[in-house]
């Protein structure tokens, strides 16, 4: 098979990149080890084209647009011609995308085009309370009008946009994120750095660092000695240039007692971080099915989720980690507190938790479920 990806986020040495990203690429290497064909088209930082190769994955970054105005017209405009152009030197296949990518694609491309929702805008937008924004709306509905045939990362954000969508008639296979679980070693306890905590991920509202901040001082009346390590990107708006800032000057007494904010780390580097941990915090406010959590999972580390969206699907209550209310700092204190209380139950945990990890989401094991999941769209 020809299978190429569509997403601006396909890793690249030296910058950050999301889920989509981390998704992609190791979805990607393990095809080609299997003898298929992977591309990938995204929009890159260049005003000019780039190709590059990754493990036998052909990479092409299209420039950056010229045109203040209507951007969407020459993103459209380059993404098609570059499918034509590695169509014609080497028939697709498959085409795979996140929710909004196939709103302009020329559909007179022979191949199949594969929507893998990871969590789109009318998903985030209404279930974190938002009215969805009109062109963006626009668009997601028109690109699964395009779409082929579709599948989702998880039950709960495969079920919560066949409603939103009304996608009544069409059927959603569920295939969970994979990780490559050989870069996620078992944790090595002797290196846990006591009352430690951890956060990975973009630093901005959706992922419920404000609340996990607020929970401090509270867990602090029990272990005076806590600290919170923050690793990831920063995020910005037109109104917040930093919600890094933003959050040092909302909560300055809290964020220089117990706070470090470590910024982007290469994604290599962020084993290191959770294995010093004790815990590993990420309340999320919504998720699809977050790479992240898998990673944490992954490598026997005590966790603590969110009990909103997919939690309980990634993770098992009591068995694999805990769940807290994201929007409820004393519940996220409460669980970290029972967590730093019972270090053998949370290690139990842990080890329980890289057991299922590698039963349900290591790459090994849903590389077939995906390559049987194409061979099926191709043969329909």
């Amino acid at each position: 098979m020809h299978i190429v990806y569509l997403t601006h986020e396909y890793p690249q040495k030296g910058r950050p990149h999301g889920g989509i990203g981390s998704f992609v690429q190791v979805i990607a290497r393990e095809l080609v080890k299997r003898s298929h064909k992977v591309s990938v088209v995204g929009q890159g930082n260049s005003t000019s084209l780039i190709n590059e190769n990754d493990e036998g994955v052909n990479i092409h970054r299209l420039p950056v647009p010229k045109m203040r105005f209507l951007r969407f017209i020459e993103n459209s405009r380059n993404q098609n011609q570059k499918l034509w152009e590695i169509h014609q030197k080497n028939p697709i296949d498959i085409i795979e995308g996140p929710e909004l990518f196939f709103a302009f694609i020329d559909t007179q491309l022979p191949c199949k085009r594969i929507i893998r929702m990871h969590g789109g805008h009318h998903f985030f937008a209404v279930t974190l309370g938002k009215k969805p924004a009109f062109w963006r709306a626009f668009q997601e509905k028109r690109s699964f009008k395009n779409a082929t045939d579709i599948c989702a990362v998880s039950n709960f954000v495969g079920e919560t946009t066949r409603k939103l969508l009304k996608l009544e008639n069409r059927e959603i296979t569920t295939i969970y994120n994979p990780i490559d679980v050989s870069k996620f070693r078992q944790t090595d306890y002797m290196k846990i750095k006591k009352c430690q905590l951890l956060f990975v991920g973009t630093v901005c509202e959706k992922k419920g660092i404000n609340q996990l901040i607020e929970s401090l001082p509270l867990v602090a009346v029990n272990f005076p000695n806590i600290r919170l390590k923050v690793v990831g990107r920063d995020w910005n708006s037109k109104d917040i240039p930093s919600y890094i800032d933003f959050l040092k000057a909302k909560y300055p007494d809290i964020t220089s007692k117990y706070v470090s904010f470590i910024g982007a780390v290469p994604h290599e580097k962020v084993s290191d971080y959770i294995e010093e941990a004790e815990i590993c915090v990420y309340p999320s406010h919504m998720e699809a099915m977050p790479i992240a959590w898998l990673e944490v999972l992954a490598m026997g580390k005590p966790f603590i989720g969110s009990t909103i969206g997919p939690g309980y699907e990634a993770v098992s209550e009591r068995q694999t980690g805990l769940l807290a209310n994201p929007y409820n700092p004393n519940d996220i204190a409460e669980k970290i507190i029972f967590g730093l209380k019972n270090p053998d139950m949370m290690q139990k945990m842990g080890e329980n938790a890289r057991k299922d990890v590698l039963f349900r989401f290591d790459i090994n094991v849903l590389i077939e479920k995906n390559i049987s999941f194409y061979q099926n769209c191709i043969m329909q």
